[in-house]
């Protein structure tokens, strides 16, 4: 199978609508955060070099620079997600006739679903990067781009609330349950401290227009 990330939008929005189960929810969500560090690192790009932007241009390089950071790794967990998922399909699928095959089921399940919970965390934590990048971009950057700042952190917050979802499905089923109690715990928080810090940029952005 081709990388998805290589496809066109056209491509991956139909592999998204088709009856397979990946990509998913997950996918999009990382696909949402890149595209959300993508409208930073433009917001900061056009400010770069823009007369009258010249006591800035450090603090905008900087914010580009861990803004492409987070996109790349964004991207990367468009396809982590689709083997997170895949793989915990195949752990329910093993063979449970005997009660070795059963234990090993088990603990194969348990194994993908740690993997299923930690790749839509990770999501999550690098669309909060995302987000308190978005708070720098939106105070210093050009006027006529910061509307794009504000798509960007927007982007980002939807896409760190879908990745929840899939933490708020997976991380129940652990048997592990002090782990599975900090994955909860860290997601939640995460949502908490982002939902203030995105109002918070999305009224910079409307002050400024």
């Amino acid at each position: 199978m081709t990388t998805m990330v290589h496809d066109t939008v056209e491509e991956f929005l139909e592999r998204l609508a088709g009856s397979a189960p990946t990509p998913g929810g997950g996918s999009a969500a990382a696909i949402m955060g890149a595209m959300g560090a993508a409208l930073i690192s433009m917001t900061c790009n056009v400010s770069i070099g823009r007369k009258g932007h010249e006591a800035v241009e450090h603090e905008m390089a900087a914010v580009r620079d861990e803004s492409e950071k987070w996109r790349s790794q964004l991207t990367a967990l468009v396809a982590s997600d689709v083997a997170a998922f895949d793989g915990l399909m195949a752990a329910y699928k093993l063979p449970k006739a005997t009660d070795d095959d059963k234990a090993r089921r088990s603990a194969a399940i348990q194994e993908r679903l740690v993997r299923a919970t930690e790749v839509p965390l990770e999501c999550a934590r690098a669309c909060a990067a995302v987000i308190a990048l978005a708070r720098r971009a939106a105070e210093h950057g050009y006027k006529g781009v910061i509307s794009d700042a504000g798509a960007g952190v927007l982007a980002a917050y939807a896409a760190l609330r879908s990745a929840a979802l899939n933490v708020y499905s997976n991380a129940p089923a652990l048997q592990d349950r002090p782990a599975a109690q900090r994955y909860l715990s860290e997601i939640d928080a995460l949502i908490a401290s982002t939902a203030q810090q995105s109002e918070a940029v999305y009224s910079v952005v409307r002050g400024r227009l």
